[in-house]
C-alpha cells in the first residue's frame, strides 16, 4: 500500500508531479475508499448506527427547505432552544451519500447539549456543483428563518466532511453562521477535473475559480480545519494550504490534525460528548456552551 496509510506528518503532495501521473494514478490521489483498507466495513457500521439513531429521533426528520426529497433537513434539537447548533453537511464527492447516512454523528453533540441540523442536497450529475452550493445557502436561509419553530435558535457552527467541507467553507460568510468546522475537505477543485470524479461533475473553469475555497477571498470568521493523520496526502495538503492562506490573512481558526484518524474514522470524534471534534466545535464558540 502507498505510504499515505502511515502517520506521516509531512506526506509529499503528489500534485507537485501531476503531469507525470496517468489517469489512474491521479484518481488514486482522491480515492478515499481505496485508500482506507476497511472503508467498506466502516461505512456499513456508520450507516447501521445512523439508521438506529435516526429511527429513535423521528420527530424532526425530512423537513423540506427546497422542492425535492434531497433538499430537506434532519434536525436533532437540544432541549434548550438557545443551545448552539452544528449544521453538518455530508460528503460523497458531491455525487453520493445522503444526510440519513450520518445521523449517528449527532450523538456526541446532542449529549453535550447541542442541537444538530443535517441538510441534504442534490447530487451530480443531475445537479451541477454550482447548484449544489446554492442549495446549501438556501438551507442556511431556511434554518435562520424557521429553525426556532423546530427547537433550534442558538448560534450556528457550520461543519462539513469531505465534499461537505468544501460546501461548508464556501458558506462561512453566511449571516446565519457564527463559525466553521471543515473536516477532511477538498479545497482546490482544479485537480479533481483530471480524475474519474469529473465524469459526473464536468467542472468548468468558472466553477473551479469560484467554488474552490483556496481560490477565494478569506472570510474573517473563525474556521477550524481538521484532517486525519492518515488522510490521503492531497487532502492533508489542501487542509494545510487553506489554513495557511487564512493564517496569512490573520483570520481566526485552528489547524487540527486528528491523530490516527483516516478519512472515515475521523468522524468518530463526534460520537462522544468529549470527542475531539465536539470539543473543537465548542471551542469555536468560546468553550463548552
Amino acid at each position: 500500500m502507498p505510504a499515505f496509510i502511515l502517520d506521516d506528518p509531512t506526506p509529499p503532495d503528489p500534485r507537485r508531479r501531476w503531469a507525470e501521473l496517468d489517469a489512474a494514478a491521479r484518481g488514486r490521489c482522491y480515492d478515499n475508499n481505496a485508500g482506507v483498507p476497511d472503508s467498506a466495513a466502516q461505512v456499513a457500521a456508520r450507516n447501521a448506527a445512523s439508521a438506529a439513531y435516526r429511527a429513535a429521533r423521528a420527530a424532526h426528520l425530512d423537513i423540506p427547505y427546497g422542492a425535492t426529497e434531497r433538499t430537506a433537513f434532519d434536525l436533532y434539537p437540544a432541549a434548550d432552544l438557545t443551545a448552539p447548533c452544528l449544521v453538518f453537511v455530508h460528503g460523497g464527492y458531491w455525487q453520493r451519500n445522503a444526510r440519513a447516512d450520518f445521523a449517528c454523528f449527532a450523538e456526541g453533540l446532542n449529549a453535550a447539549g447541542w442541537s444538530v441540523a443535517m441538510p441534504g442536497y442534490s447530487l451530480a450529475p443531475e445537479a451541477r456543483l454550482a447548484g449544489i452550493v446554492a442549495e446549501i445557502g438556501t438551507a442556511l436561509d431556511w434554518l435562520g428563518r424557521h429553525g426556532s419553530e423546530h427547537g433550534i435558535g442558538g448560534p450556528v457552527v457550520l461543519s462539513g466532511w469531505s465534499a461537505g467541507a468544501q460546501l461548508a467553507a464556501l458558506h462561512l460568510g453566511h449571516p446565519a453562521v457564527a463559525a466553521g468546522l471543515a473536516i477532511s475537505g477538498v479545497y482546490d477543485l482544479a485537480p479533481i477535473r483530471d480524475t474519474y470524479l469529473n465524469e459526473k461533475l464536468s467542472l468548468t473553469d468558472d466553477e473551479i475559480a469560484t467554488l474552490s475555497p483556496l481560490r477565494l477571498p478569506v472570510v474573517e470568521k473563525p474556521l477550524t480545519i481538521a484532517y486525519g493523520s492518515r488522510e490521503l496526502p492531497a487532502l492533508v495538503h489542501d487542509a494545510r494550504n487553506l489554513h495557511g492562506l487564512r493564517a496569512a490573512a490573520h483570520a481566526p481558526g485552528a489547524l487540527l490534525p486528528v491523530p490516527g484518524a483516516d478519512h472515515f474514522s475521523i468522524l468518530n470524534a463526534f460520537l462522544r460528548p468529549d470527542g475531539l471534534l465536539v470539543r473543537a466545535a465548542q471551542d469555536l464558540l468560546g468553550g463548552s456552551r
